[in-house]
């Protein structure tokens, strides 16, 4: 008896172990395109620079932008988005900010389209039936000016609204909690797409909405950006 209890213990363990990797590959796969599962080897990525503003906000619940910490924000995430140099892969390079302006209408196409993936993608009744949960999104032949100017094969976007409760604001949070009142601090608001140069086809899309995160100090930038880069397609072996 104790034999064949054991005996299905590890059947309803290893059940659930697949069930689980089941769960998380389904997840995962929520993030691709139909049909893409990897950047083909020796593929070259161009990272276009993040479209980003953090914001303070006021103990009036005003909000009002930093300079001062979304500078600090860029480079505290270019710096996290270099150190994931093996999940990027070896043939990687950071787009001139320059450049980018002189490839606006590409960098404003990109955002609109990822703005409607952000708020039809994840289900519920937002979703189109015409795409039901495929990630079925095309930027088209606008890209080619950025697959002539680069030589890259994927691009890189990635958009972040980061706003943060003054000292100010805490306080009149904590005199509105005593008396029962609810009001809102910060919150993190993101997501990054992984375009096809060379179909203009969106393979990779992930968005995170949150009431933590950090980007004006080094070391929590760099949680956010593994946040933001969740599933990310790393490069066929």
């Amino acid at each position: 008896m104790p034999t064949s209890l054991s005996r299905i213990a590890r059947m309803l363990l290893a059940g659930a172990l697949l069930f689980a990797g089941a769960a998380q590959a389904a997840e995962a796969s929520k993030h691709l395109a139909p049909g893409f599962s990897a950047r083909p080897a020796g593929s070259k990525l161009v990272v276009v620079p993040a479209d980003m503003e953090l914001y303070s906000i006021s103990a009036g619940g005003v909000v009002e932008p930093r300079a001062d910490w979304t500078e600090a924000a860029q480079k505290n995430f270019l710096a996290a988005l270099d150190a994931k140099g093996k999940l990027l892969g070896p043939d990687v390079a950071q787009l001139p900010p320059a450049a980018a302006d002189d490839l606006y209408e590409i960098v404003s196409l990109e955002r609109a389209v990822a703005s409607a993936i952000a708020m039809h993608h994840r289900g519920g009744d937002m979703q189109l039936q015409t795409k039901g949960d495929r990630l079925d999104w095309s930027l088209g032949d606008a890209v080619k000016p950025l697959k002539e100017r680069t030589g890259a094969d994927y691009a890189l976007f990635t958009w972040v609204r980061d706003t943060y409760a003054s000292g100010e604001r805490k306080a009149a949070m904590l005199a509105l909690a005593l008396i029962g009142a609810i009001s809102v601090g910060g919150e993190q608001e993101g997501h990054a797409t992984l375009v096809d140069l060379n179909t203009g086809r969106v393979v990779w899309f992930n968005k995170i909405s949150r009431m933590s995160g950090d980007l004006r100090e080094p070391k929590p930038a760099m949680e956010t950006v593994e946040a933001l880069l969740k599933d990310f397609p790393e490069l066929q072996k």
